[in-house]
């Protein structure tokens, strides 16, 4: 009599699966994490280090009776401010992140126009390109110009409804 015996195995590794869906895990929370809101987060403390730093030395000065009552004073002022300023700055964040991104955008151009530039001056065929779409450019800024208005430009004379002597 022939019997057969069917165990199931795994087809993975526990310790793989485990490590995948950490690491499943972790792009989850990094796709979940937005740079304005850290950066908000970030200029709402240094506010409230600030408060506080004042504060410290305004309850320097004060006897030691009132300083409970003078400490839950501050506290009370500090979540007041960071609750009144969260708004403010969250946007102030989002303007200086969008400010910084367009000024490091504008500076990768400027380094990319420049290595193609050197490498146009050793190399004559990407010159020749580069004059080919600069001509190219020039053609379709000359194409959406009115053929009156380019007649002009290059001076010649319009056609007139009027005779100049009559104004």
């Amino acid at each position: 009599m022939t019997s057969f015996v069917q165990i199931k195995y795994s087809n993975q590794h526990p310790g793989v699966a485990r490590v995948e869906s950490a690491i499943e895990a972790a792009q989850q929370l990094r796709h979940g994490f937005s740079g304005t809101r850290g950066l908000a987060t970030l200029l709402l403390s240094a506010i409230a280090a600030a408060v506080m730093v004042v504060a410290y030395q305004v309850m320097d000065s004060v006897t030691e009776g009132h300083l409970l009552v003078m400490w839950i004073a501050v506290w009370a002022v500090a979540f007041a401010v960071l609750v009144s300023f969260a708004g403010t700055a969250r946007n102030l964040a989002a303007r200086m992140k969008a400010g910084l991104d367009s000024w490091s955008r504008g500076l990768a151009e400027a380094r990319a126009d420049e290595r193609l530039w050197a490498m146009a001056k050793s190399d004559a065929r990407v010159m020749a390109d580069l004059q080919v779409a600069q001509s190219r450019s020039e053609y379709e800024q000359a194409e959406s110009v009115p053929a009156v208005v380019r007649k002009v430009q290059a001076g010649g004379s319009m056609l007139r409804a009027y005779q100049r002597n009559y104004i």
